[in-house]
C-alpha cells in the first residue's frame, strides 16, 4: 500500500504544482500538464511490456527495484536544470514505475485467501487514495512555500524509505504465472474482459480532463489561492480514502460489480456538480467531496473484477488495466489541455461529464450481461 502511495504521488506530482512548475521552468502551464500526459503515454506502453519481460522475476525483488528507481528518479528530478531534463528524468524513471502497481496487485494475490482477496486487493490500492489524500496536497504545500525541487526531494525521500520497509517485510520466493503470448490472445479473446478494460479507460479518461488542471481551473473560475487550491486536493484524496476503506468492506458481500456501479455513480454525480456549479467555490468543492468518493474505490473494484474474471490471466489483465489508465490519463488531460489553453474553461467539466456518464452507462452494461450469463 505505502509503494503505491509513493507511486501515484510520483504519477500526480506535477498537477500539483502546475504553476510552481509553469513559473520556475519558464513553461506555459499547459506544457507543465504534458509532463502528466507524457508520463501516461510511458506508463500506458509500459505496464503490460514490463508484465512480459518481468513476469518471471520473484515480485519481491521486482517491487523493491521499483520503488528504488522511483525514490532515485524523484532526488534526481529535484536537481533538474531545465524542463528537458525534467521530462526526460521522469519518462525514464515511469518507464520502470509502471510495473508497482498491477505487480502489487499480483503480489496481494499470491499471500492471501480466494475469499479475502477481495477486500486484500482493495486495501492495496488505498495507497493511490492516499497519494491523493495527502501526497498531493503535501507536493502542493511544499511546492508553494519551498519550490517545486523540495517537493520532489519529498517524495523521492518517501520513495527509498518505502523501498527499505517494503524489501524487509516483503516474503521472497513469490512467482506469478508466466506471461506469455498464449495468455494475450486469450486475453484479447474474452469479451468481458475487454469490456472492463473499456470502462476503466472511460473512467480515467472523463475525469483527466478536469483533474489534471484541478489548480489552474480553481483559479480560473472562482479566483482561488494556493491554500484553497490544497483543501480542494485534500478533500478529494480523503474522500477517495473513505471511499475505498467502504468499498473494501462491503466488496465481499456486495459483489464487486454492484459496488462498482454505485461508486462510478458517486464519480458522475461529483464531476456533474463541479459542471454546474463551475464559479462558486464551495459548490465546486462540495462536488469534489462526492466525487472522491467514488474514484479510487471504482478503479480498486475495476482490479478485483479482471482478476476474477479469469484469475489464470490476472498477471496480464491487471498490467492491461493499469496500461489502459495511464492511457485514460493521458487522453483526457490531452483534451484538458487543449480546453484550458483555449479559455474554454467551463467545458472542461461538461466534456469530463458526458465521458463519464460513457463510463456508467458501460458499467451497467457489464453488471447487466454478468448476471444474464449468470456468472
Amino acid at each position: 500500500m505505502l509503494g503505491n502511495f509513493v507511486t501515484g504521488t510520483s504519477v500526480l506530482a506535477p498537477a500539483g504544482m502546475l504553476l510552481e512548475l509553469s513559473n520556475g521552468l519558464g513553461v506555459s502551464v499547459r506544457d507543465a500538464g504534458l509532463l502528466i500526459t507524457f508520463g501516461a503515454v510511458v506508463l500506458c506502453i509500459g505496464s503490460p511490456l514490463t508484465a512480459w519481460l518481468t513476469s518471471r522475476i520473484d515480485r519481491r525483488l521486482l517491487l523493491a527495484m521499483t520503488l528504488l528507481v522511483l525514490g532515485l528518479g524523484n532526488l534526481a528530478s529535484a536537481f533538474a536544470p531545465n524542463y528537458a531534463v525534467l521530462l526526460v528524468l521522469r519518462l525514464a524513471m515511469l518507464s520502470l514505475g509502471a510495473l508497482y502497481t498491477p505487480q502489487a496487485a499480483g503480489a496481494a494475490a499470491l499471500i492471501v485467501p480466494l475469499e479475502k482477496r477481495g477486500g486484500t486487493m482493495a486495501y492495496v490500492f488505498l495507497g493511490w487514495s492516499l497519494a491523493v489524500a495527502v501526497g498531493v496536497p503535501l507536493i502542493t504545500f511544499a511546492a508553494g512555500h519551498f519550490g517545486w525541487r523540495a517537493a520532489y526531494a519529498m517524495i523521492g525521500t518517501i520513495g527509498l524509505f518505502s523501498f527499505v520497509l517494503l524489501w524487509a517485510r516483503l516474503p521472497g520466493g513469490l512467482s506469478a504465472a508466466p506471461v506469455d503470448l498464449k495468455t494475450w490472445v486469450a486475453v484479447g479473446r474474452s469479451r468481458r474482459i475487454l469490456t472492463l478494460l473499456g470502462v476503466s479507460s472511460l473512467q480515467t479518461s472523463g475525469q483527466f480532463v478536469v483533474f489534471t488542471y484541478f489548480g489552474p481551473l480553481l483559479t480560473g473560475l472562482t479566483g482561488a489561492g494556493a491554500a484553497e487550491i490544497g483543501l480542494v486536493f485534500a478533500i478529494y484524496g480523503v474522500c477517495g480514502f473513505v471511499g475505498s476503506v467502504i468499498a473494501s468492506r462491503i466488496v465481499d458481500g456486495w459483489g464487486s460489480y454492484n459496488t462498482s456501479a454505485l461508486f462510478t455513480s458517486l464519480m458522475l454525480a461529483g464531476i456533474a456538480g463541479w459542471t454546474f456549479g463551475a464559479g462558486h467555490f464551495m459548490v465546486m468543492a462540495a462536488a469534489v467531496a462526492v466525487w472522491g468518493l467514488g474514484f479510487a474505490a471504482s478503479n480498486s473494484m475495476q482490479q478485483v473484477r479482471l482478476v476474477m474474471a479469469d484469475p489464470a490471466l490476472a498477471g496480464a489483465t491487471v498490467s492491461l488495466n493499469t496500461s489502459v489508465l495511464y492511457l485514460g490519463q493521458a487522453v483526457g488531460s490531452a483534451i484538458g489541455g487543449v480546453l484550458f489553453a483555449a479559455g474554454l474553461l467551463h467545458a472542461n467539466g461538461y466534456v469530463s461529464t458526458a465521458v463519464m456518464s460513457c463510463a456508467l452507462l458501460a458499467v451497467l452494461l457489464a453488471t447487466r450481461e454478468r448476471r444474464a450469463a449468470g456468472a
